[in-house]
């Protein structure tokens, strides 16, 4: 067995069991995928793929085994390389960073910044997408984290860590009358329409809650991925805003007021999520830890260690 037959199952999976998309991507021919995949199987004795015909359907139970040996196998020879280019280059690289609209908007910026002084050399680059996007990033090795408040605690295969806490504010146009009401009330809020996020992105979950428990049922006009899109459509007047409290900024929405709506729809813990058994550059734990002091060098050790993610919350709050 090979390692070019490692990669040809692999890949298989990763392109839906469709060889000739796995031989595409892997700049091959589609009899030789197909060849190498039999090969190996008489190798081991067992059928990896089931068929229909000459097509592959799926795994055999064994196959899901050996895919998961074969992914550590290959994970591990991708950190062999990593090894290597640290000590041959340890403040030069590429560095990928897979978040959501929100977060490389308002929470990366200066972080980025901070970075990019500390190791100027190391090219970075930021993939956008939703939550389940980035974790596939991460797990294809196409992205060195991810960050976002949803969907990558409970994907195999992945560590996520607690970065940092938030909260929900509604933003409305100067004069609205909601700015009478203190504190604001889900039964206040609903009589209006309302532009907030897509169910996908930044805590959308607990805003559906949150109204479900008080037997409310809001207006939703507009839904999106871009909290500058929902003040957008705000400042028209089309209805009110649901935003990340991070997503205001008083100089810049100037034609906007907000309203805290923490104790409307509790608090959020956005996620910094790692490839398991992931090998780290310095320049990564550097990043980490300027995005959340509170995951220092030795607790991300730790989680990397028990292939496990951390549960409690992070020290620091912001919204």
């Amino acid at each position: 067995m090979n390692l070019h037959q490692f990669r040809f199952v692999r890949e298989a999976v990763r392109q839906n069991f469709n060889l000739t998309d796995a031989a595409k991507a892997l700049f091959t021919s589609q009899p030789g995928v197909s060849k190498a995949i039999l090969e190996l199987e008489d190798e081991l004795g067992v059928e990896i793929f089931r068929r229909h015909g000459k097509r592959i359907r799926n795994l055999t139970e064994p196959g899901k085994k050996i895919l998961e040996a074969i992914e550590r196998i290959l994970g591990d020879i991708e950190n062999l390389k990593k090894i290597g280019t640290e000590y041959a280059s340890s403040d030069q690289g590429n560095f990928v960073i897979a978040t959501t609209h929100t977060q490389a908007r308002y929470a990366l910026p200066k972080v980025i910044s901070e970075f990019t002084k500390k190791f100027p050399k190391v090219r970075v680059s930021i993939q956008q997408g939703s939550p389940e996007h980035l974790a596939e990033l991460i797990l294809h090795d196409q992205a060195d984290i991810a960050i976002a408040t949803e969907g990558l605690s409970k994907v195999p295969g992945i560590i996520a860590l607690p970065a940092y806490q938030w909260q929900h504010i509604v933003v409305v146009p100067h004069g609205h009358p909601l700015l009478q009401k203190k504190p604001l009330a889900l039964e206040d809020l609903v009589q209006y329409p309302i532009i907030t996020y897509d169910v996908a992105f930044a805590g959308r979950k607990k805003i559906n809650e949150a109204f479900a428990r008080k037997g409310l049922i809001p207006d939703v006009v507009l839904e999106a991925i871009d909290a500058d899109v929902i003040k957008t459509y705000v400042e028209t007047g089309l209805g009110v805003g649901i935003v990340a409290g991070a997503a205001y900024d008083v100089n810049r929405d100037k034609d906007l007021e907000m309203l805290p709506a923490g104790h409307l729809f509790g608090t959020n813990t956005t996620k910094l999520a790692i490839k398991k058994d992931a090998y780290l550059r310095a320049y990564t734990y550097f990043f980490i830890e300027q995005f959340s002091p509170t995951l220092n060098k030795k607790l991300v050790d730790q989680a990397l260690s028990s292939s496990h993610s951390i549960e409690q919350e992070p020290n620091e709050y912001s919204i």
